[in-house]
């Protein structure tokens, strides 16, 4: 008899090494969908959301190829808040339905939903346990501005719209510190790992 695998929400701010970890869990053979990859199938071409998305902003939210032209959609939705909601209302539905028939089909004992914006976009709702991969703020500043060559301040801008560290914490079923190396934080992915698998429904 099969059982419908329980879902852990997994999280964490920019630089928290969050992609470090899911990465691990893939490798452990655990099911795993990123909702930033849901994002971008719900607005493929010939997806309802992308007519609907045109409709509203126009033609000039497409790339000549017909393809979302995500930095201009970006650019309109960051100057206005009324926007921003009017796009969040059109596809956090949707994208949970791609994430919820994609986990539905995992043959682990639980499933991974990896989200930036667990927490703030409701997607937690969708989870029965949450993991934070947590950093202090400085070294998440740090790793983020040697990844993407970008500056403190637009580091610290992203920081400021993903939800606060006391936020995330308190959603937390379990807390990942990750301040030290990958080979450490690796071995306690794999602690966590032999841990989910007792749980039945993400509960102990």
């Amino acid at each position: 008899m099969t059982t419908t695998p329980w879902i852990l929400g997994l999280t964490g701010g920019i630089g928290s090494g969050k992609s470090a970890v899911a990465q691990h869990f893939i490798d452990l053979g655990v099911h795993l969908v990123d909702a930033d990859h849901a994002a971008r199938w719900v607005v493929e071409p010939g997806k309802p959301a992308l007519g609907k998305i045109v409709e509203h902003f126009g033609n000039e939210v497409l790339q000549a190829d017909g393809q979302l032209n995500r930095s201009a959609l970006r650019a309109r939705i960051f100057a206005d808040d009324t926007e921003r909601r009017w796009l969040e209302t059109l596809l956090h539905p949707l994208i949970g339905q791609e994430i919820m028939q994609y986990l539905a089909r995992a043959a682990s004992p639980y499933a991974i939903l990896v989200s930036p914006l667990l927490v703030e976009s409701g997607q937690h709702k969708l989870t029965q346990r949450i993991l934070v991969v947590d950093a202090p703020e400085q070294l998440q500043v740090q790793r983020t501005m040697a990844r993407d060559q970008s500056s403190s301040e637009q580091v610290q801008a992203i920081l400021k719209a993903q939800a606060s560290r006391e936020e995330r914490l308190s959603h937390a079923h379990d807390v990942l510190l990750n301040d030290r190396d990958l080979p450490w934080l690796q071995a306690e992915v794999e602690r966590l790992h032999t841990f989910y698998l007792t749980l039945r429904g993400g509960q102990a």
